[in-house]
């Protein structure tokens, strides 16, 4: 039986637009490893560990920071 996709997985083509600009050191090929990775947040956690030095817990805080930040724009946009 599939897993149901994480709401990262969900949001992963919006994410991935952004990542670039939001983490100046992940390229394009990161970005490819996370689009064949089965668990894109786990793969994403530890790119951003590896490029940054992050703790596991300093990923996810950043991923959510950055997120949360870019919904906030959009939904200022979009009122």
């Amino acid at each position: 039986m599939a897993q149901p996709k994480s709401k990262f997985d969900l949001k992963w083509k919006v994410i991935r637009k952004q990542s670039m600009q939001w983490w100046s050191l992940v390229a394009e090929h990161d970005l490819k490893k996370v689009d064949k990775a089965d668990d894109k947040l786990n793969k994403f956690m530890t790119i951003l560990q590896v490029k940054y030095g992050y703790t596991r817990e300093q990923a996810r805080v950043e991923i959510n920071k950055q997120w949360a930040a870019f919904d906030r724009a959009q939904s200022t946009t979009n009122s």
